[in-house]
């Protein structure tokens, strides 16, 4: 009678590793590519959305490159335990110091030490507001490195010692900075050179100048009894130019004050 094989026949074995996983490694590593780092619990969540469209040909096309750094290897005991009660008391649980601190050191490994050239940053609801400049800032560096947080926060130790950047997307609060992190990448990749194809796209958007962007409008010329409006179509570049800023100081005056105002300011 023939035994039966062990469980574990066929299965593969996965080791774990310090250095950050390539998320495509059949790509192109081009010379000089930005380079995005992710430290996160759930390494399996990228690329994600970063992988479709623009940003994954970019990807694939060696323009970018993206590794995550799975926070669990850097565990405390048997069960790898990431993160403890909060000193003082209180609900949830925060994300140990000495267990993120191993994983930005691996993160780190190889990249400028100036922050200027590589920023570190900590997707967290109480960071600074992440927007169009910052975008811009990131994509002008060699590259970056996230922390998508989980729990009710991080060590704030950590924070000090590395002099961790803090960035939110806005005032609510999400699960983990996964999604974060990918908008975040999003909002910067397709800014660098090649990923658009067309850079004059990046140049006409919301926020590029500080304005929220105009009305588009495209084929069929009537739908639903609603036409174009004319100037688009008059081959009158220069009307077509003024209407699409007015339209864009409308738009922003109406909706978003705090921008028209801030625009006001810069022109002054």
């Amino acid at each position: 009678m023939t035994e039966a094989p062990p469980k574990s026949h066929g299965r593969l074995s996965i080791q774990a590793s310090a250095r950050p996983r390539d998320l495509i490694e059949d790509n192109p590593r081009l010379l000089g590519a930005w380079e995005a780092r992710v430290i996160t619990l759930f390494p399996e969540a990228f690329p994600g959305t970063l992988g479709l469209s623009l940003t994954g040909k970019a990807l694939q096309d060696g323009l970018w490159r993206l590794g995550t750094i799975d926070l669990r290897q850097f565990g405390e005991g048997r069960h790898r335990n990431v993160d403890d009660t909060p000193s003082g008391g209180g609900p949830g649980m925060v994300l140990r110091a000495d267990v993120m601190g191993r994983a930005i050191a691996a993160a780190m490994e190889g990249v400028p030490e100036d922050r200027a050239r590589w920023p570190l940053v900590f997707l967290s609801p109480r960071g600074r507001p992440f927007d169009q400049a910052t975008a811009r800032r990131f994509a002008a560096c060699d590259g970056l490195t996230l922390i998508a947080g989980r729990f009710e926060g991080l060590d704030q130790r950590v924070i000090d010692h590395f002099g961790i950047e803090e960035i939110s997307l806005g005032d609510f609060v999400m699960t983990g900075g996964e999604i974060a992190a990918e908008a975040v990448l999003d909002a910067t990749v397709r800014l660098r050179p090649g990923v658009l194809g067309n850079a004059a796209s990046a140049e006409e958007e919301s926020f590029s100048d500080g304005l929220l962007e105009h009305p588009q409008y495209t084929r069929p010329a009537i739908w639903q009894g609603r036409e174009i409006p004319p100037v688009l179509t008059s081959g009158d570049h220069g009307a077509v130019a003024r209407w699409r800023r007015d339209q864009a100081e409308a738009l922003t005056r109406a909706r978003r004050p705090d921008l028209w105002e801030a625009a006001r300011k810069d022109e002054e």
